[in-house]
């Protein structure tokens, strides 16, 4: 599974961008959605906008953790009791350690190896 985080807010944004950030279920900043690595549909998205996320893969133990801390059930309808599909996150503990605005050498948009770091501090 990969964990995409939203970094970047509604302003300025292209609308084709803003629909792809929809269609994920990322509609506020610092949301967090689990996409599978094998749907190539949800890859492309990913793709299209990776300038404005941080992205990275995790375990399972990090997913029951997210599950556990920051999941919400659907209180109506006929899914209810079950998990909403995004995690609302706070804003990271000690703050963003690299730059919001670059990408992933220097910045945190764009891919992690250690996405799992940030998440741990946004718990």
């Amino acid at each position: 599974m990969i964990a995409v985080i939203r970094i970047h807010g509604q302003p300025k944004l292209r609308m084709d961008i803003k629909e792809t950030l929809e269609r994920l279920r990322m509609r506020k900043k610092l949301v967090c959605v689990l996409l599978d690595e094998k749907d190539e549909i949800q890859m492309g998205m990913l793709r299209k906008v990776r300038e404005y996320v941080a992205y990275g893969k995790v375990d399972d133990k990090m997913i029951k953790e997210l599950e556990e801390k920051r999941g919400e059930k659907i209180m109506t309808g006929k899914d209810k009791g079950k998990l909403k599909p995004f995690f609302r996150l706070h804003p990271p503990r000690g703050g963003f350690k690299k730059s919001t605005k670059t990408a992933a050498p220097n910045g945190i948009l764009g891919k992690h190896e250690d996405i799992s770091k940030l998440l741990v501090r946004m718990l």
